[in-house]
């Protein structure tokens, strides 16, 4: 194991993990990031967790955006590992349970730390408020935004997105595969990724969780515009009420040498 945080303690661990803030915008999403702990929280145990969770935590509040053009009513949570640790080849994993709301944007994923998508997305999990099915993607160039390479896997086991699962991405040199529960959901090639551009995905990568609400992806599925871009007026109304949060038990990244 190259890293590891089983999230025991009752703050971030800042030798590990930044927080993105307020000034950063992307996907039309509703809400600003901030570095708070409203927003990034701590729990020393949880139903089915193994110990304490971090959980990231939407939260109403209107007026606190400085970002005149975006004005979010909305403040989230993205922690990322950029300039403390990265890595190329191996598995990265998180168990991660998610709340069943339509138009919420939890992910976790790894990202090139150059220009995107010159340097590579992996999307191990992105949810958009569908609780029966998860996303994985891959972008970069030639196959980003709505080109990404990208499917879809459906809980049929009787579960869905508000148990806890893990999901894992195992990155070799020519091929990339994605599994939720040791179940293998997709498997990328290098030469299938070739196909349509250049592979992004010989360089180092760091770890992303983040909370996001509405944004483009929830609107492409939902078709939601008003009174939030792909949010309906009920989600928010639960983030008003403290009911939504992602919560991640761990996160694991073996080396693939």
């Amino acid at each position: 194991m190259i890293f590891s945080d089983e999230f025991s303690g009752d703050s971030l661990d800042r030798t590990k993990w930044n927080v993105v803030g307020m000034d950063f915008w992307v996907n039309e999403e509703e809400q600003a990031y901030t570095d708070s702990t409203d927003t990034i929280q701590f729990l020393s145990e949880a139903e089915g967790a193994d110990g304490g969770v971090l959980v990231l935590r939407p939260v109403y509040r209107p007026g606190v955006d400085t970002l005149e053009d975006r004005n979010a009513d909305f403040i989230s949570g993205r922690v990322n590992t950029r300039g403390t640790f990265d890595f190329t080849y191996g598995r990265a994993e998180a168990r991660i349970r998610m709340p069943d709301a339509t138009g919420v944007w939890p992910a976790f994923w790894l990202l090139g730390n150059g220009d995107w998508p010159d340097t590579g997305e992996i999307d191990i999990m992105e949810y958009i408020g569908e609780a029966d099915w998860t996303g994985t993607a891959l972008h970069g160039p030639g196959y980003s935004g709505d080109a990404g390479i990208d499917d879809r896997y459906y809980f049929t086991d009787g579960s869905d997105v508000t148990d806890w699962h893990v999901y894992a991405v195992e990155w070799e040199a020519d091929v990339i595969s994605f599994y939720i529960d040791d179940t293998l959901t997709m498997r990328i090639p290098k030469t299938n990724v070739e196909f349509f551009g250049q592979w992004a995905f010989d360089n180092p990568k760091f770890l992303i969780l983040n909370f996001a609400v509405g944004g483009i992806f929830p609107k492409k599925i939902n078709g939601i515009e008003e009174p939030y871009v792909g949010m309906p007026q009920e989600t928010a109304d639960r983030i008003k009420a403290d009911e939504l949060f992602m919560e991640v038990d761990w996160v694991r990244v073996y080396s693939g040498e």
